[in-house]
Formats: structure tokens, sequence, C-alpha cells
């Protein structure tokens, strides 16, 4: 098969030929206006190349040609050829050159070549003043014969005559002399041509030796010229596209990729630097290939560029690989950051122990988890129901018990925390928010009760102050939530003042104060030193009155202190109360974080098989809701015992597991599954005791991570989908390790040579189809085992099966995708299909990189 030449080297190559040839060429218009013209031109005549572009044709012809070359544009305008023709041509020292002119008509352009005649012209001349002496000599013999009487005078003009002739035989010679000059000037250009055409035959295979080699290429490469429109590409961009060379051929470079903007701006910026290095875009095909682009602009030999070279290299690979580690990264990073809390709370552990006040925050702890149990069945269950179609009322009297559920969450809360500054737990998160929309946003929250007790809520807030600043604005809201809170509830009449101002501030940080101000009951003096103690209020009807537990204040002056601040406090009784406070905080040019409310479902993971091991039904039937909202299916259990016998002849994505249960808990279960089982599902522990639930013991017997009661939703699908992900990971790169260090050669072409007879192109060809369709089938065999797609798992086996046997791969392998082909017929040991499906994988994609080597072996043959 003749490969095609390219054209756009075809064409520099005549730009070369139009550069380098010793006549006369241009390009004209109808209307007597050069366009192009050759530097022999320009050197031919004198003028710069600018002086006869900006000059018509008809300026540079002599006056008594003119008339003569117009006649001749006219007759090539309507199609009439006379060509060659002659005319005298002014240079620019005012004499005059004759041309010998032959012409074209493309379009709307005449080209011309022209050569110089000027020497020949007066070759000519001087042989036509010859041929008339001759005749003069003839004539003057004819006279001499007929006038004898005139034989002196005939004498005279004889001699006269024979001077006459001996000049011209002179100019006769001087003639040769010129012609045998034009003959050597002739045969010069003759063996000029000569090496020309040898150099264009050289070129000409230099050329098509070029194209083999872009042809030959995988990578997609494509010319474009400055309009970015495609004037050329090889076989892997049509392969790549889908689309035909002809079709390609004239169309916009930019339609074959997801985002034109960005391949519009990469052509543009190749013509802009005159490079590009590794632009990613992707490519619009069948799998949506990652590339990276490189590429530069060509030029004619004036140096002005005519177009741009752009190759892409496929990095679907690199960047599948990248992924995997910053994923790999991010678990270690998050597995780093478990053993750090682990060892905190160990040493936190140890000082409790120690510490007096132990049995205090025992009955906290306890406290707190038996009321969290039920209070995650009433307020998962509220979010529940809120989200179904309800009646007004009924979602007035759900939005109720919602409040309420929350409030009483905020003081289970205040208990936690209370316990958490006590014993040195508390921990600040230094995060940018904007700090004057916080205190709105919090404030807004007071405007019902406000406006109910006729109450007139007044902000001041310092416009110095930065918009954004770096710190924990959940304990911020904490603590001015408490302090407004007590302030509505002590203020019957009059105004509650919220003040925020700036202190100082320097190159890194700002103090800021804080003050809450209402015109209440206010304090005895007597009592202000107390207020901030714990279970304290002003007097022991405050309780009984107003309700609390007094826990606020002492929480709100442990939040400050531990961020570096102070709190203090002014009252007088029946006037009011002022209570002010500190707080430092970090600038940062960072953006403010925004809490994304939605829940967004992972579309790469659905279908998961969950275990659940609960044993209050209200808290199983709550999991069971949203694990079906998640898009997974889940199968309850009241223990572990039950649990371990079901794990026993079924398996799960993932397992989540109650601490506290009867006949076995959730770390004897765990322990079970573990060391006797021998199985490696996540394990996911669900608590309501997050103060001093056992980490340390939760790792020991194998639970991967824990999430505190009342579960948050968001949280919840979170981790899941992370410990899937991992678990998923670890056993990937537990095979893809063991088959890389068996060093095993998974091919063996023997089969492959006796069927194509050792034919080198067939054999190209088969490996070549095998290494095209193999990576679509893998990720179609793990996508459909991800959706539980069995029938398309069934599918995408059955199209690999078949090559195992060309390709020599071992028939251990071959009965392995058979048994994932039973698997997923029968829908049963979904597990296990997981294990094969990774292992046939590495397999696979090992048997390609083999494949690659071969092929290349198989060219270095031929």
């Amino acid at each position: 098969m003749v490969n095609k030449i390219d054209f756009d080297k075809v064409q520099e190559e005549r730009n070369m030929f139009f550069n380098l040839s010793v006549d006369m060429m241009c390009v004209g218009t109808f209307d007597g206006k050069f366009k192009i013209i050759n530097p022999a031109f320009s050197y031919t005549i004198g003028y710069t190349e600018k002086e006869i572009l900006d000059q018509t044709i008809v300026y540079f012809i002599h006056p008594d040609d003119q008339e003569k070359t117009v006649t001749e544009m006219g007759l090539l305008a309507e199609g009439i050829f006379s060509s060659p023709y002659e005319n005298r041509c002014r240079c620019k020292d005012g004499t005059y050159k004759w041309l010998s002119w032959t012409a074209s008509v493309k379009g709307d352009n005449i080209y011309f070549v022209a050569k110089d005649i000027t020497e020949l012209k007066e070759t000519e001349k001087r042989a036509k003043a010859l041929v008339i002496a001759n005749k003069e000599l003839a004539f003057q013999n004819q006279e001499k014969e007929n006038r004898a009487d005139e034989l002196v005078i005939a004498n005279k003009e004889l001699a006269f005559q024979n001077q006459e002739k001996e000049n011209r035989a002179d100019e006769l010679v001087l003639a040769n002399k010129e012609l045998a000059y034009q003959n050597d000037e002739k045969e010069k250009r003759k063996q000029e041509n000569k090496k020309l055409e040898a150099f264009s035959y050289a070129a000409n295979l230099a050329s098509q030796y070029s194209l083999s080699l872009i042809e030959a290429s995988r990578d997609p490469l494509v010319t474009i010229n400055i309009d970015g429109k495609i004037t050329d590409m090889n076989q892997a961009m049509v392969v790549a596209t889908g689309v035909s060379r002809k079709k390609l051929r004239g169309t916009d470079f930019k339609e074959y990729f997801t985002d034109p903007k960005k391949a519009s701006k990469v052509y543009k910026e190749v013509f802009s630097k005159g490079f590009v290095i590794d632009y990613p875009l992707t490519i619009k095909d069948h799998k949506l290939t990652d590339v990276l682009f490189n590429g530069s602009v060509y030029k004619d030999e004036n140096k002005n560029v005519i177009g741009a070279v752009i190759v892409a290299r496929d990095v679907t690979d690199q960047k599948r690989i990248a992924n995997e580690l910053l994923e790999a990264k991010t678990f270690a990073e998050l597995a780093t950051e478990l053993s750090e809390i682990a060892k905190v709370k160990a040493q936190m552990a140890t000082r409790l122990a120690e510490d007096a006040v132990k049995s205090k925050q025992q009955f906290l702890s306890n406290m707190s988890h038996e009321i969290r149990t039920p209070m995650n069945a009433i307020i998962g269950f509220t979010k529940v129901v809120l989200k179904t179609n309800l009646s007004p009322k009924q979602k007035e009297y759900l939005e109720a018990i919602k409040v309420s559920g929350d409030a009483l969450i905020v003081l289970i809360n205040d208990i936690l925390d209370l316990a958490k500054v006590d014993s040195g737990k508390m921990t600040f998160e230094q995060a940018p928010f904007k700090l004057e929309a916080s205190i709105s946003a919090m404030l807004h929250l007071f405007e019902t009760k406000i406006q109910e007790k006729n109450l007139l809520l007044i902000k001041k807030y310092d416009d110095k102050i930065p918009k954004v600043v770096l710190g924990d604005a959940v304990r911020l809201h904490q603590i001015i939530l408490n302090l407004v809170s007590n302030a509505v509830k002590f203020t019957n009449t009059g105004k509650i003042t919220v003040a925020v101002n700036l202190v100082r501030e320097n190159d890194e940080q700002v103090l800021i104060a804080f003050s809450v101000s209402d015109t209440g009951i206010g304090i005895l003096k007597t009592e202000l030193t107390t207020i901030f103690e714990n279970f304290q209020q002003a007097a022991s009807s405050t309780s009984r009155i107003f309700g609390g537990t007094g826990l606020g204040l002492a929480i709100v002056k442990q939040l400050v202190e531990a961020q570096g601040g102070t709190i203090v406090v002014h009252s007088e009784l029946e006037k009011g109360s002022t209570f002010s406070f500190t707080l430092p905080f970090t600038k940062t040019t960072e953006q403010a974080v925004t809490e994304i409310e939605l829940l967004e479902l992972d579309v790469d993971i659905n279908n998961l098989q969950v275990l659940v091991v609960e044993d209050m039904a209200l808290n199983q039937l709550l999991m069971k809701t949203l694990l079906d909202d998640f898009g997974f299916n889940c199968e309850i259990t009241s223990n572990g015992k039950i649990a371990v016998e079901k794990l026993k002849t079924k398996t799960y994505d993932i397992i989540l597991m109650d601490l506290q249960m009867p006949e076995m808990d959730g770390f004897e279960a765990t322990q079970y599954i573990r060391s006797v089982l021998k199985l490696n599902t996540p394990i996911l522990a669900l608590t309501a005791d997050v103060t001093t639930v056992d980490v340390e013991k939760c790792k020991k017997v194998g639970m991967n991570d824990y999430l505190a009661k009342p579960v948050d939703e968001k949280l919840l699908y979170r981790k899941i989908i992370s410990l899937v992900k991992k678990n998923m990971l670890d056993k990937k790169d537990t095979i893809i390790k063991k088959v890389k260090s068996e060093n095993i050669r998974y091919i063996n072409l023997n089969y492959l040579n006796e069927r194509t007879k050792s034919n080198p192109v067939l054999m190209i060809e088969m490996i070549s189809l095998y290494l095209e369709q193999t990576p679509a089938l893998i990720a179609a065999m793990k996508l459909s085992f991800q959706n539980r797609d069995w029938e398309t798992l069934q599918k995408a086996v059955h199209k690999i099966i078949p090559s195992f046997s060309i390709m020599g791969i071992d028939v251990g392998f071959e009965k392995m995708a058979h048994k994932i082909h039973e698997y997923a017929a029968t829908m049963q040991n979904t597990s296990d299909i997981s294990v094969l499906i990774i292992e046939l994988e590495a397999v696979l994609l090992q048997s390609c990189d083999e494949l690659l080597e071969e092929i290349q072996l198989i060219k270095n043959k031929k």
C-alpha cells in the first residue's frame, strides 16, 4: 500500500522550490496587482519586495508594451492563452529588460513565470544587422555589374562595404561569444534543475519515511492551520475520534473534545507562544480518553507561521495510577490521624484515672449514653418522616418534636462538652469563616422569640474587622448562643445588644471583643463570682422559674479560656447584665468554607450489601430506612452471635456493629469475625458513648472506624463509602503485588505463531486487536459487578474467555473467568467474585504489558 504524501510537507517543499528558483515567479490578480513574488523577481529588476507589491503590474511595463500586456491579461481572463509573450520590464536603475512570460490561471489568481531574455534580444538584434549588411553587399555587387561607368565609385563603395563587413564580422564574433555564453548559462541551469530534481526526490523519500513513522504512532496527531481547522492527521487520530480522514479534514479541531473551549485555548496558545507542553484534554470517543497535548508551529522559508502540529499522549493509565496513589495517601493519612487520636485518648484516659473527679465524669458519660440511645431513634425518625408528604398540622407537630429533640441533644452535648473540657479532650478547629455573617445567622435564630417578648435586638459590628478569619466557628456559635439565650430568657422588657469590636491587630492575628448586654433582671453582686461554676445559677429559684441546669455559663467560660480569651460580667439588679469576652483569631487570605447541606450519593458505589448488628428495634428500623435511602441492601440481626452465623454462609460489603448487645456484644463479635472467620469485611462501630468509648479496644479487636449516636446520615454515608473503597483498594493492591511478585510470564504465543504461520503483519494485527478490546472489557466487568448487573457481567466475561487460548494465557485463569461467569449466573458468592475479578484484572493487565513487548520484538525482526 502506497503511503499518502503529507500535503503540508509537499506544500512546504513547493515553497522552497519557489524561493530557490532562478526564474522570476509571481502571483497576480486580474485587477493588475501583485500578491506574491519570489526573490529572483526582486533581484532581476532591482526593486524590493515591498516596492513591487505596492505598485500595479503595468507600472513596471515599457509604455510601448503596456497595451499588449493589458490585452494578454484580458485574454487570460477569458481563458485564451497565447503565452509565452514578451515585453520590456523597467528596472530600478531606469533601464529595461526583455522578459519572456508564461502564465496560467486558477480561480481569481494569475500565476506568472518569466525568463530574462535581454541578452538574447541583443544577440538577435546584432544578427539582424548582419543579415541586412549581407543583403546590402549583394545589392552593391549587382549595381557594380549594371553600372560599369560607376566602377570607381563602386570600388570605393565596395571597399567601404568590405570595411563594414569586417566590422560586422567582429560583431558576429561577439554575437557568437554571447551565444556561447547563453548556451553555458542554459547548461548550468540544466545541471541546477537536475540537482533540484534529485533534491526533490530525496525530500520526497524523506517525506514518505516521516509519514510512515507518523502513521505507525499510536498517539493521535493532527496538523491545523491558524484558524484551528484540521489539515491532516494520522490513523491514530482517526481511530480515537471514530471519524474518517475525509470528514476530519477541514473541520474544527476543538469539536472532538469534551471541553471545546479548552481545546480552542490550546491551539491558540500554540500559535501565540510557538509551542505547548502537556496540556490536558479529553477526546470524545467511546471511553472519553484523557490525553496530554504537545505541539509546535511550523513555518515557511520566510519564517512565516503557516500551521501547527499537535500530538496527544494517552494518560488514562497514568491518571488512574495518580488517583490510586492519592487515595492510598488519603487512607494512609486517615490511618495516621486515627492512630494519633487513639494515642491522645489513651493519654487522656491515664490522666482521667488519676483525676479526683473521675466519678462525676463517669456519671455524665453514662447518663448521656442512656439518653442518646433512644434519642437516636426519636430524632432519626423525625427527620425521616419530615421528608414525606405531610399536612401542615402534622409538619408543625413534627417540627415541634424535632426542636424538642434538638434542645435535649444540646443539653446532652453541654454535659459532654463539660466532661471533655474537664478531661482535656476538647479540641478547636482552625477553619476560615465570615465572622459578620456567622454572628448574623446566630442572631436570626432568636428573632421569633424576641418578637414574642416585644424586645428590641440591636447588633453593633465594627467594619474594621477582617471579612474572613481563621478559627473555630462552631465553638464561637456555642458561646454566643449561650449568652444570647440567657439574655432572652432573663429579659422581659427593653432590649438586647450584641456588639463586636476590633481591639487590636498585627500582621498575623486580630483580637476581637464580644459583648452581650440586656435590660433584664440582673445578678446580685454576691452571686457574680459563682455564676461561671458548674451547676450554679444566680439564685435557687432561677431553675424553677426560668429553667436550665446552670451548665451554660460554665461551658462558655471554659470554651473562651481554652482558646486563649477572657470573659467578665457586669450586672446590676433589675437593670440588666453585660457579658464581655475577647478571643484571638488568625488572619487569612483563604476563602470561607460553606457547609454543603445536601447529601451527594457516590455514583461509583451502589447496591452495597450491608449487615446491621443492632439490638434495639427502633434503631434497627431507623438504620434500614437510612440505608434504603442510600440505595443499599441491608440485613438486620439483633446481636453478635446471629451476625457471626450469617457471615459463615454469606458475604457483605460492610458491617455496622453496635457495641452494647446481649449474648455477644460488638467487641466479641468483631474479634470472632477477624480471628476465627478470617474475614476482612470493614466493620463500623455504632455507639451512644462518645466520651469513654475505648478506641484502642475497637482497633485491637479489628474494627475499622466508629460513629456516635444520634447518627448523622451524611457522616454515616461518607464513612461507609470510605471504608468500602479502602477495602476494595487493599484487596486490589494485595493481588497486584502478588501477581507482580510471582514474576510469571502469562502469555505464550506458540498457538498464535502456528495459526498465523508466523506472519508478522497478521500477528501484530491480532495482538493489537486484543490490546484494543481487553481494557474496555475489564472496565465493563468491574462496572457491572459494582452495579450488581449480573447479565452484563456474564456478557463481558464471556467475551474475554476466547482470547485466553489465542494469546496462550494459562488455562487456570480461563477457569477463573468461567467461575466468575457461573457466580454471576447464580448471583451468589459476591465476595468471591470480587476477589476473582481483581485477580483476573491484574493478570489481563500484565498480559497486555507483555504483548506490547512482543509487538516491539516482532517489529524489530521485520
